[in-house]
C-alpha cells in the first residue's frame, strides 16, 4: 500500500508492507543519492514482516517532486517530521531509520520525535577521504538504542573508525556504501544481503 502525505517539506510518499501481527514499525528512507529501491531497503521489507515488523519505505519530498539532488539536512528533518504521525497512527513503537544520509536523520530526530530506536544503514561517518569531518555526535546522540549496519569497505566510514558508544554494530564483509561486494569477495552478494536482514532481526527481536 502506498500513501502520500503532505509535509512542510512538499509532498512525501510511504510504501507500507505490513506484518499480520504487527508489534513494531520500522520507518526506513533513502539516502542522498538514491531512492527505495536500494537493496538493503528492499530485503528488509521483503524479511521483517514475517518476523512482526511492519515495514514503511519512505520516500522523502524531494524525491517525489523527481529532484536529483537532496536538500540541506534541515530540509530532509522538516520531511522526516511531517510523516512520523502517519508512521506512528498504528499505535505501534516505531524504529526510525534510514540508510546514509536518511540515517542521520532518523538519529538527529528521534529523541524529539519519540522513536523507539533507530536502525542506521550506512552511516556515513564521514564524506570520503576527510575523517576529521566527522558526524559521530549524530549518531552519539540519538538517545535510543540504535544499530549500525556498515559495509566492511564504506569509503564513507569503515566499522573500525567509529567511536565506542552504547550502539550496537553489524558489519557487512567487504560491503561497499551501498552494501556491494566484489567478485572475489569470500561471501556473495546475496549472503551480504542475509548478513543485513539477519542482524535486523535478531536486534528488532531483542527490542523491548
Amino acid at each position: 500500500m502506498t500513501e502520500i502525505i503532505d509535509t512542510d517539506a512538499g509532498a512525501a510518499r510511504i510504501t507500507w508492507h505490513e506484518a499480520r501481527k504487527a508489534r513494531l514499525v520500522l520507518a526506513v528512507s533513502h539516502g542522498a543519492g538514491g531512492g527505495i529501491e536500494a537493496r538493503d531497503l528492499q530485503a528488509l521489507a521483503a524479511v521483517l514482516p514475517a518476523h512482526g515488523v511492519t515495514v514503511a519505505r519512505v520516500e522523502q519530498p524531494w524525491r517525489v517532486a523527481g529532484k536529483k539532488m537532496a536538500p540541506a539536512p534541515k530540509t530532509l528533518d522538516v520531511g522526516w517530521r511531517g510523516i512520523w504521525p502517519a508512521l506512528a497512527k498504528p499505535g505501534l513503537p516505531v524504529i526510525s531509520g534510514g540508510r546514509s544520509a536518511g540515517a542521520r536523520v532518523a538519529c538527529r530526530t528521534a529523541a524529539e520525535l519519540g522513536a523507539h530506536a533507530v536502525l542506521a544503514l550506512a552511516f556515513p561517518l564521514h564524506p570520503p577521504g576527510k575523517p576529521e569531518k566527522s558526524r559521530a555526535e549524530e549518531l552519539l546522540g540519538a538517545g535510543v538504542p540504535t544499530l549500525v549496519v556498515q559495509g566492511g569497505n564504506d569509503p564513507w566510514g569503515r566499522p573500525e573508525e567509529f567511536p565506542e558508544g552504547s550502539y550496537e554494530l553489524v558489519e557487512v564483509p567487504y560491503g561497499d556504501h551501498g552494501f556491494a561486494v566484489p567478485k572475489r569477495a569470500d561471501i556473495s552478494q546475496e549472503q551480504a544481503v542475509t548478513i543485513i536482514t539477519d542482524g535486523v532481526v535478531r536486534w528488532a527481536g531483542s527490542l523491548v
